[in-house]
């Protein structure tokens, strides 16, 4: 297949390509505008293979996505470019309605004239992959037994969380109006290497490595559902190439873990592998933990069930949090030059969204 990815120089982006690169004969586009999160270094061991290509260009320019669109003649479209942090959507939501929502929208109307033009057996084939959040379904009661499913109604509570939320009607109505053969995943936390460091591990990783505080929202007892970044591109990819068209398949780890939790277990780790590395006048990581304010309209449980693509698809995650966390702060202990080069530019650790 040929496939466009979209924001592959992010994160969960970045995973898919070299995931698709590593392990798939596929051709791929990626699509980045090169944001302050887009960082090509998390490519560099995939971007000289010859099925490898970047365009930098912003989903939101019509002409230029019609253009490439056109050139690469995509068998599907993977789109995963967004904005994605809550704390900025807090300060900044117009930058989430424009990316999120009027992107996704330009990116839709790009796919549907593509897909509308194309022979039968190719526009049979196609396929639009939407990659969201589970953030859209709101928050959870503390019962354990009660989890996000496909049919959960949306409740966000976030600017970006409606923002995403906003984006998944769209590919719903354009799948259900013009007959585009769309795809939507709604995935639970990510984690693991190349994260930015705005996100709750990597950030909790490098101010301890720095002898900073580790500022947890509120009590700390907000609970999220951990999935390791490789499972989740590897789930992206299963389907994409094997989903049924039109349907939704909600992506977790089954790690139901407190960010408290998180944030020990990570300190735990890096005394077990840092810890002759502490910085003057820190005696235990776990001493640096400090209680902050907590996050405005701070939703309280996510978690997932998986069910409908383990049984469907065949798809179910390799990491436990346990392992995950660790290949994670050995990635961060290994690899310096990567998230220093992040910290000399423009991004500071600091909070946002008060």
């Amino acid at each position: 297949m040929k496939i466009i990815v979209t924001g592959g120089a992010g994160f969960i982006g970045g995973a898919v390509i070299r995931h698709l690169i590593q392990n798939t004969e596929h051709e791929i586009c990626n699509v980045d505008v090169l944001t302050y999160a887009g960082n090509l270094n998390s490519l560099a061991d995939v971007s000289s293979d010859s099925r490898y290509s970047l365009s930098q260009s912003d989903i939101g320019d019509y002409e230029a996505m019609k253009a490439l669109v056109t050139k690469f003649q995509p068998d599907a479209i993977m789109h995963l470019a967004a904005e994605s942090h809550v704390d900025r959507s807090i300060e900044n939501p117009r930058e989430f309605l424009d990316t999120n929502i009027l992107g996704t929208f330009n990116l839709l109307n790009v796919a549907k004239d593509y897909w509308s033009a194309l022979p039968e057996e190719k526009k049979a084939s196609f396929r639009f992959h939407h990659i969201s959040t589970d953030e859209v379904y709101g928050d959870l009661p503390a019962d354990p037994s009660v989890l996000f499913t496909e049919t959960t109604p949306y409740a966000p509570s976030s600017p970006y969380s409606a923002s995403k939320a906003a984006s998944d009607h769209l590919v719903r109505a354009w799948q259900r109006t013009y007959g585009l053969p769309t795809l939507i995943t709604n995935c639970s936390n990510n984690y693991g290497p190349y994260h930015f460091p705005e996100k709750l591990i990597p950030h909790m990783i490098l101010n301890a490595l720095s002898g900073e505080v580790l500022p947890i929202y509120g009590d700390g007892q907000q609970i999220r559902d951990w999935l390791y970044v490789d499972d989740h591109a590897r789930a992206l990819v299963k389907v994409a190439e094997s989903g049924e068209i039109g349907e939704t398949y909600n992506i977790g780890g089954h790690n139901e873990k407190t960010n408290l939790e998180v944030v020990k277990t990570l300190c735990a780790l890096l005394e077990e592998l840092a810890g002759d590395q502490k910085p003057a006048g820190v005696v235990k990581y776990e001493d640096l933990i400090t209680f902050v304010t907590d996050r405005p309209g701070h939703d309280h449980r996510y978690a997932i069930d998986a069910s409908k693509i383990e049984n469907e698809l065949g798809w179910t995650p390799e990491e436990t949090f346990e392992t995950g966390l660790r290949k994670t702060v050995e990635w961060y202990l290994g690899n310096e030059s990567w998230w220093s080069n992040v910290l000399s530019g423009d991004y500071k650790l600091e909070r946002k969204g008060l």
